[in-house]
């Protein structure tokens, strides 16, 4: 689907464009989702450029995912998606800055775009230009990432009182935490993917644009990048806050597994003396003491009790229990 923003009188209007319709001379933004080759080479064929096909937006050389052609700037970067469902998945995005114009090609619709769609459609004065929109969308990119990760970290908050929190029933089911936490590392590692990719999207524009990039999209460009650099600063804390979780989760699993074997070792120390007077008294000798006498069950039934109170109160005294 071929999107084109033209300037209206609150902002951006979105034309939808067939395969084979020209394109406004006024377009501002030429957004490509999920296009077919005839849209792309609709474009291609209007602004003179070559769009990057899925497969070439995969490769993950700089030579393939930053450079110039004829005057036009080509950036692809990975961005996380489906932040709501049960798996993060990481999609390619391109950016083309073209003189006056911006074309983005992408295969799948990340929040970031959604968002800012609305919002240039009623702020005129955030699409003056291309490089404005190149800027802004970044912006809205670097936000969603922020909240990712403000997420995680709530998350880490909840999961690191459940695990740390001391429990009168032991042992405690560490799967849903488990879980959590590997779905909270694979975030942080999506995440950071992204920042890295952004890191070096915006210091190839810095780098190649200097003398094309009006002032004030420099200065949001700059704002960007600085904190692209504070949220990868982040980005590594969590990380390391999700591996120290994991690491204290499968110790409490380990202490609780070895819980459970002392008391199955404890419970048969208890039972060892009394099975063993029980298989004393259960031999076939013609002479065992107390055999015929009517008190002798009862007596043999104390001191199986007898011997298993012993240790009990041993192990009770050493707190071992």
């Amino acid at each position: 689907m071929l999107n084109v923003f033209v300037p209206g009188a609150t902002g951006l209007d979105r034309l939808a464009i067939k395969a084979g319709e020209p394109l406004p001379d006024n377009a501002l933004w030429l957004d490509l989702y999920q296009p077919s080759v005839q849209e792309e080479q609709q474009v291609e064929h209007c602004l003179g450029i070559e769009v990057p096909s899925r497969d070439e937006m995969r490769e993950i050389e700089s030579s393939n995912r930053l450079y110039e052609e004829n005057g036009a700037l080509h950036m692809t970067a990975t961005l996380v998606t489906k932040l709501d469902a049960d798996q993060a998945v990481s999609t390619q995005v391109t950016f083309i800055l073209a003189g006056t114009r911006l074309v983005t090609s992408r295969y799948a619709d990340p929040l970031p775009f959604v968002r800012f769609t609305a919002f240039v459609q009623t702020h005129p004065g955030a699409c003056a230009s291309a490089s404005q929109l190149l800027a802004g969308l970044l912006e809205a990119i670097v936000n969603r990432i922020a909240d990712v990760l403000e997420k995680i970290g709530s998350d880490a908050e909840a999961i690191s009182a459940r695990v740390f929190v001391r429990r009168r029933v032991r042992p405690h089911d560490f799967r849903l935490e488990l879980e959590q936490i590997g779905q909270g590392g694979e975030l942080v590692s999506k995440a950071r993917e992204s920042l890295v990719s952004l890191s070096r999207l915006l210091a190839f524009l810095d780098q190649s644009t200097d003398t094309k990039l009006p002032q004030e999209s420099r200065a949001s460009l700059r704002t960007v990048s600085r904190d692209v650099v504070a949220l990868s600063d982040h980005a590594t804390f969590l990380g390391d806050k999700v591996q120290f979780l994991l690491d204290a989760t499968l110790g409490m699993v380990t202490i609780d597994q070895n819980n459970i074997l002392k008391i199955f070792s404890v419970v048969a120390v208890f039972m060892l003396p009394p099975s063993l007077i029980g298989a004393f008294y259960g031999m076939n000798f013609a002479y065992i003491p107390w055999l015929h006498e009517r008190w002798g069950v009862w007596a043999a039934l104390g001191m199986m009790a007898v011997s298993a109170a012993i240790p009990f109160t041993y192990f009770k005294r050493k707190g071992w229990l």
